[in-house]
Parts: structure tokens; sequence; C-alpha cells
């Protein structure tokens, strides 16, 4: 294994790797971190992945890390970088494997109080619409030529279905429709695997979690998304399922073959990429959006299995209990966005693997009802501490391309906690502070327990003192179906 580069603290919360530091790096690392969550990265490899996405043609200004930073497949997870569009490259591994996994925050105007004394059934309910699991199929089966609508329609393909309201749409990052996806990129194995998966949650870090709002910090803004404390909400965590998967596989295996062929080495095969203009990488971004799209349908399907949910168990209609959606924000992309450079603004093709856009107050692409204070961020953490609710702010355009983390952050690999906990021990003390969990398997909440992530408050931290995002809400669990 290369040697870990050095780190220079340029202020409290940021760190840089110099350009000097790896061979081949164009521009600095720069990681948004702080005392307490570097104790955890130093010496780890996706210091060298952060050094090594430098290296990548086009890149401007830096490589990024958020502070949730782990090893990832190519890029680190909590990664961001942003290229040139003339001479730049997309790098599926910069990506990632679920395409647009991407956490919903959904109201209620319900309190702790109501739902409590239902809570098991509640989250018995909801295991049961949602299907759940490696693998997991059981939601919404779909014709091919139906599948083509949602590859090209995304989230509005759903509600048109009768899977959603109209009011769903407006408040989705891209509206869940990624512009430019070309269905017919999208192999027939992808196919396979997507056409019976829509609706589902899938295994791994993907939830579904019932929350209470704990706490406010912006009251107004806190006000215009309808959270207040004793209130409840609703959070999920899912992606592209199998689909997505498949449509990473099939490229990162052609951009590898075409560089083999071409006798281009990279210093990571991992970053295997194409140039953005090449006919390879204009068909990966349109495949990209046809599997960014198909993720948006899929939330939408399991917000529709969630109304379902609680109004089976509180015996009223879904709409008297609000369940509105208040925002649905993604990880996982690579867009083009405007960003101001040293030659002035610039479209930009920005790649966020596990990090999320935090656009600040005023821009087009923030929802209306939001554009005055910024666009919403979802930071959820383990379930068993908090997740929080965020916005962007105007310091994030200068520092991180207008991002942030997306979530706590893994500590211990999915192995790593299968084999430090218990699911006995994880259950009960979850239990003992009145947390209900449901999962398709029992490594469905070892892998997850909350010892194997990084402290979700120091997280949060590091990003409102970055200048990444402020706080909002903070949400703490009250029951939770894992994948």
């Amino acid at each position: 294994m290369p040697q870990v580069p050095r780190l220079i603290a340029r202020d409290e919360f940021t760190y840089e790797i110099p350009v000097e530091e790896v061979p081949g790096m164009r521009v600095p690392g720069v990681l948004f971190s702080d005392a307490a969550l570097l104790s955890g990265v130093e010496g780890d490899p996706s210091l060298i992945q952060l050094a090594n996405v430098a290296t990548l043609p086009g890149i401007e200004r830096c490589s990024l890390a958020m502070p949730d930073i782990h090893f990832g497949y190519g890029f680190p997870v909590g990664g961001v970088a942003a290229f040139d569009l003339a001479d730049g490259v997309v790098s599926p591994g910069g990506i990632g494997y679920d395409i647009n996994c991407g956490v919903r925050l959904i109201r209620t105007n319900l309190t702790v109080d109501e739902v409590r004394p239902r809570l098991t059934d509640l989250v018995e309910r909801l295991y049961r619409e949602v299907p759940s699991g490696v693998g997991s199929h059981g939601g919404y089966a779909l014709r091919p030529g139906e599948l083509d609508e949602v590859l090209a329609n995304g989230a509005a393909w759903a509600v048109g279905k009768g899977y959603g309201r109209p009011e769903d749409l407006p408040v989705q990052e891209e509206e869940g429709r990624l512009a430019g996806a070309r269905p017919e990129e999208v192999s027939e194995t992808a196919r396979k695997r997507g056409s019976k998966q829509l609706g589902t949650l899938g295994s791994g870090n993907h939830f579904l979690e019932v929350q209470a709002v704990d706490e406010v910090f912006a009251p107004e803004f806190a006000r215009v998304m309808g959270l207040a404390p004793g209130g409840v909400t609703v959070m999920l965590h899912t992606g592209s399922r199998g689909l997505g998967h498949q449509v990473a596989t099939d490229f990162i295996g052609m951009m590898d073959r075409r560089l083999r062929d071409e006798g281009v080495q990279l210093v990571d095969r991992q970053l295997s990429c194409a140039p953005i203009s090449s006919d390879p990488g204009q068909r990966y971004l349109g495949a990209m959006a046809a599997g960014a799209n198909y993720a948006w349908a899929n939330r939408q399907a399991i917000t529709h299995s969630v109304r379902r949910a609680f109004a089976a168990v509180f015996g009223r209609p879904d709409t008297e209990l609000d369940l509105s959606v208040i925002y649905d924000i993604a990880h996982n992309m690579a867009k083009v966005e405007e960003h101001a450079t040293e030659r002035g603004p610039k479209k930009l093709l920005v790649h966020r693997k596990g990090a999320t856009r935090s656009f600040p107050a005023g821009r087009d692409e923030v929802p209306a009802l939001y554009r005055p204070f910024g666009q919403p961020v979802l930071i959820p953490g383990d379930m068993g501490t908090a997740s929080y609710v965020l916005c962007g702010l105007p310091t994030s355009m200068e520092r991180s391309f207008g991002s942030s983390c997306h979530g706590a952050g893994r500590r211990l690999s999915r192995h790593a906690a299968v084999r430090a906990f218990r699911y006995e021990d994880v259950t009960r003390r979850l239990a003992e502070r009145g947390i209900v969990v449901r999962s398709s398997s029992r490594e469905g909440v070892t892998e997850e327990a909350p010892g194997a992530y990084k402290d979700v408050e120091e997280v949060v931290r590091v990003a409102e003192g970055a200048g990444l995002t402020r706080r909002v809400a903070r949400l703490v669990p009250l029951g939770v179906v894992k994948g």
C-alpha cells in the first residue's frame, strides 16, 4: 500500500494534502475535519484515495473530502471533485455503485405521545409494507415499457401512477427527475435487476426511521418545514437498488477495458474514467441519469407505502396525518453546475460520492419554498443517535462547490462491525432507550450498530464550523426498519 500522505492543518476545520505530496497531483487534497475526527482517519487509505483523485485530468481547484470520510471504491466515501467540461473526465467510482442513493424526510402532524403507544405496531406495519433485505423483491413489478418510463421520468412517473401527490415533486432535488437520461444505455442485466425492486428498501445502511423532533435551532426555517419539538417525522434512506449497481458495474468494466486497450495507466485502477465529452463519457452520464431517476421513483413508491402504513395503524386517511415530503436530497451523483473559478463563473461536472449538495439561499436550484433560507441538507446518524436537518451556506460555494456530508460515516467496516457487536446486545441497548428495531436479518442490525459509525454530533459540528451548513433541527429515533 502506498504511504499515507501527510495532512497540514489550515484552520480548525480544514486540512490539506499539498500538491507535491503525491506524484501526479494536479491540485491539493482538502479534508474538512477536526482533531477528534482526524484521530480516526490518520493512516487510513481513504486519504490515499483523496490524493489519487487529485491526479485526474481537468480537476478544478482541489479534491475534497467531507468529515464523514471513509474508504470507498476509487473515490473515498465523502469525496467531492469538480471537472472542466472540455478537459475533464467522468469517473463512475466518483459516483459510486448505488447511484442516487439519497435521503427523504416526511413530516406528520402526530406527536410523540400519540405515536408511542402504537410504535411497535407502526414499525411492524412499515416492515411489511416496504420490502427490505438483500436482493429484496415484492415491490411494484414493472413491465419493460414501464421501466423505460421510470428511467426517463423518475418520481413524476410514480406520482402519475398514483404513488404520491403532485406536491411531492417540487420539494425533491431536481424535482425528482435528472435531465439527460438515456434508458437505452441501461443493460438488460440492469433492467432485470430493477424490474422487481421498485418500492424496496434494500440492505446495508438503508433504513426507514420514525423520528421525533428533539430540538430546533432555526425556528423560522423549521416552521416553514413544519418541524416543531415533539413532532414526528419519517426519514428514509435508499437508492437505485440492483439497477444502479449494475449500471456502475457495466460502465466501470467498459472504461477499464478501454483504458487498457489504449495503454493508459492510472494511479489507481478504480479511478477508471472517460473524457466527459467522449462517447463513453456521455453514454455513462445518460445511464447514470436513468439510474438516478429510478432511485427517485423508488423513494416515491416507498413514500406511498409509508403513507399506507400510517393510515392503517392510525385508522385515518394519510392526508389527515399530513405525511408531506419535506425534502429529498441525493448523494452519489455527478451533475453539471455553475461555480466560480479563477477564470470566472464556469460550468463544471461535480462528482459527489457520499456527499450532498448544500446550496445557499437565493440559488435557482433551491425549491421556491426554501429559497429564502437555503437548500435543506439531511444528515442521518446511526439508529441509536440523532439525525440533523441543516441548510446550505454561501461559504459552501467557495469552499466545497456547494457540498456537505451525507451522514455520520462508517468507523468500522461491515465485517468488523459484525465481529465487534452481538445482535442481542445491540437490540437490548436500543430497547432500553425505547427504540423499536425491525430488520430482515440479524446482520442488518449488527452491521449498522451505533458503535460502527462516527459521532454524528462531531460530524455536524465540523460541517457547520467549516461553513458548509448550519443546523435547523435535531431528530432522534423512535423506531427503525433496517435493510
